[in-house]
């Protein structure tokens, strides 16, 4: 049987909207490695594959906020695709200093005397070691030799930026006694101690006979040369969190905030911009003027800085938080959405979906961030399996299955999706019972 023509089926999927070098790419692909009579049905295959990859919106339903698969936090569209003074001082008319809004911003809203933006917090980290730390020892408590998803680990990134990882305590149980006993090592231990790293435990908790030292009491224990580093991936800005009317909810206990921890003594902070602080994927450093100087000076720094987009969307975050401007910080009035509200909804969604039923359930914040916590929520079931189906909506829509039923939890829907999504569920539904 004799090969198809590449352009007529590169062709006969031009309305599928992709490239058409792309679609003869794909064609060509496929004959070369399928038989004749298969060609037509895998190259669909192919092309539905390459379609679903294209970056699009999605219905989140799965009550996960901060779902790394999904985007992490939601942020508002980057500005216009035009040139933007990204380093230009407009007021003298020559370059100027790259994202000074975004650190001016950072530095009054988190009480630090600096800031520096890279595009994430192991970036940040990273950076800072090697900037400052100068290949020196840094000392880490054994419960805080964390890893972080795509194999970011501490002793690893310690390594690569030159400093020499000196662990301190135990698993569950760091002292006061045990920081002590490293700043006072035998010279022929190591290089001496130039940073105390304190890694916030933002993915994973350690309870029960448990023990640690705070940022306040490394600063008080360390020599006045020997710098305070705190990461702290999930990225919460300030524990106040002033900008929600009620003050912070339930579930956000306990989490340390950036401010609050510059106040306790630490030199550099670093964070996560694409959790908790709810803006796109960026790191945040803070801290001492001198300290962010010599990381801005650093070889890596090029290698690691955000393009202009970035920085545009993470100044639209911040000022929001200056502003108090709720409405415009998406992941918290996605989070804080009232259950009264989300009720009122799944009522309305119910009722236009004749298979659905209103439930309870728990979302979570998700994205390395506040394991174990839970924030009430309202979604609705249908019975079955469909997922998949789901899937392929226009827009797609992600729900999870529990318990024989698929689930889609509206504390990560927003409101004006609602009416899509009930006509998705419809038409899922439609084909379930036309089969």
């Amino acid at each position: 049987m004799r090969p198809p023509s590449i352009d007529r089926l590169a062709r006969d999927h031009a309305a599928s909207g992709l490239a058409h070098p792309t679609l003869v790419a794909l064609a060509r692909r496929t004959v070369a490695e399928v038989a004749p009579e298969a060609v037509e049905t895998t190259l669909a295959a192919a092309v539905a594959h390459r379609l679903a990859q294209r970056t699009q919106e999605v219905i989140n339903g799965t009550g996960v906020l901060l779902h790394t698969n999904l985007g992490r936090a939601p942020v508002d569209p980057a500005p216009a695709d035009r040139y933007s003074n990204l380093e230009f001082d407009l007021s003298g008319g020559k370059r100027g200093p790259r994202a000074a809004a975004v650190t001016d911003l950072a530095t009054v809203l988190t009480g630090a005397e600096a800031a520096l933006v890279v595009n994430n917090c192991a970036a940040a980290v990273m950076l800072a070691l090697a900037a400052v730390a100068g290949g020196g020892g840094v000392i880490v408590s054994r419960g805080e030799l964390v890893e972080i998803g795509g194999g970011f680990r501490i002793p690893d990134v310690l390594a690569q930026s030159g400093a020499s990882l000196v662990e301190v305590g135990t698993t569950n149980r760091t002292k006061p006694a045990d920081v002590i006993a490293a700043f006072e090592r035998a010279p022929g231990d190591g290089p001496p101690v130039t940073m105390v790293l304190k890694v916030h435990q933002s993915n994973y908790r350690i309870v029960g006979f448990t023990e640690s030292v705070s940022v306040a009491e490394a600063r008080e224990l360390a020599p006045e040369d020997v710098i305070v580093m705190a990461d702290l991936g999930s990225g919460l800005l300030d524990a106040r969190c002033r900008w929600l009317p009620g003050g912070p909810p339930a579930w956000l206990v306990d989490e340390p905030g950036v401010a609050q921890v510059i106040a306790d003594g630490a030199d550099l902070v670093a964070v996560s911009c694409d959790k908790l602080m709810g803006g796109p994927q960026a790191g945040l450093l803070v801290g001492r003027a001198d300290l962010i100087a010599r990381c801005a000076r650093h070889p890596l720094m090029r290698a690691l800085r955000c393009g202009g987009a970035t920085l545009a969307a993470l100044e639209h975050t911040l000022g929001a938080y200056a502003a108090r401007d709720l409405d415009a910080l998406v992941f918290w009035s996605l989070a804080t959405e009232p259950v009264e509200a989300l009720a009122g909804r799944a009522d309305a969604l119910a009722r236009r979906v004749a298979a659905a039923r209103v439930i309870d359930t728990v979302a979570t914040t998700g994205g390395g961030t506040l394991p174990g916590a839970e924030i009430p929520s309202v979604g609705l079931a249908l019975p079955g399996d469909h997922a998949a189906a789901l899937r392929a909506a226009d827009p797609p829509v992600i729900a999870r299955q529990a318990d024989g039923d698929t689930i889609v939890d509206l504390r990560t829907v927003f409101a004006d999706q609602d009416d899509h999504l009930g006509s998705a569920l419809n038409a899922v539904l439609s084909g379930s019972a036309d089969r």
